[in-house]
């Protein structure tokens, strides 16, 4: 992060994803790094001002999402059944 910081003036950079999602309307994940798969639903859905996520790795599976009260949204699925 300090390497962007000299490229990316006025962009905020957080310490986790939590810290990223607190009070946002979606989250855009883009990478299907461990930390990313292994998130806390129940404290993310918390956190966030409207539940939704979008999927650019389809790291999840989208009934777990919607069960856990997500409207998930997975980028280049076929079926989200």
């Amino acid at each position: 992060m300090d390497k962007a910081k000299d490229i990316l003036p006025g962009v905020k950079f957080c310490k986790d994803v939590y810290e990223t999602a607190r009070n946002s309307d979606c989250l855009v994940i883009t990478t299907e790094w461990n930390e990313f798969k292994k998130l806390d639903l129940r404290a993310l859905k918390k956190i966030m001002l409207q539940p939704i996520i979008v999927d650019g790795r389809n790291i999840y599976d989208p009934r777990e999402m919607r069960d856990s009260g997500f409207r998930y949204i997975g980028i280049g699925r076929t079926s989200e059944k």
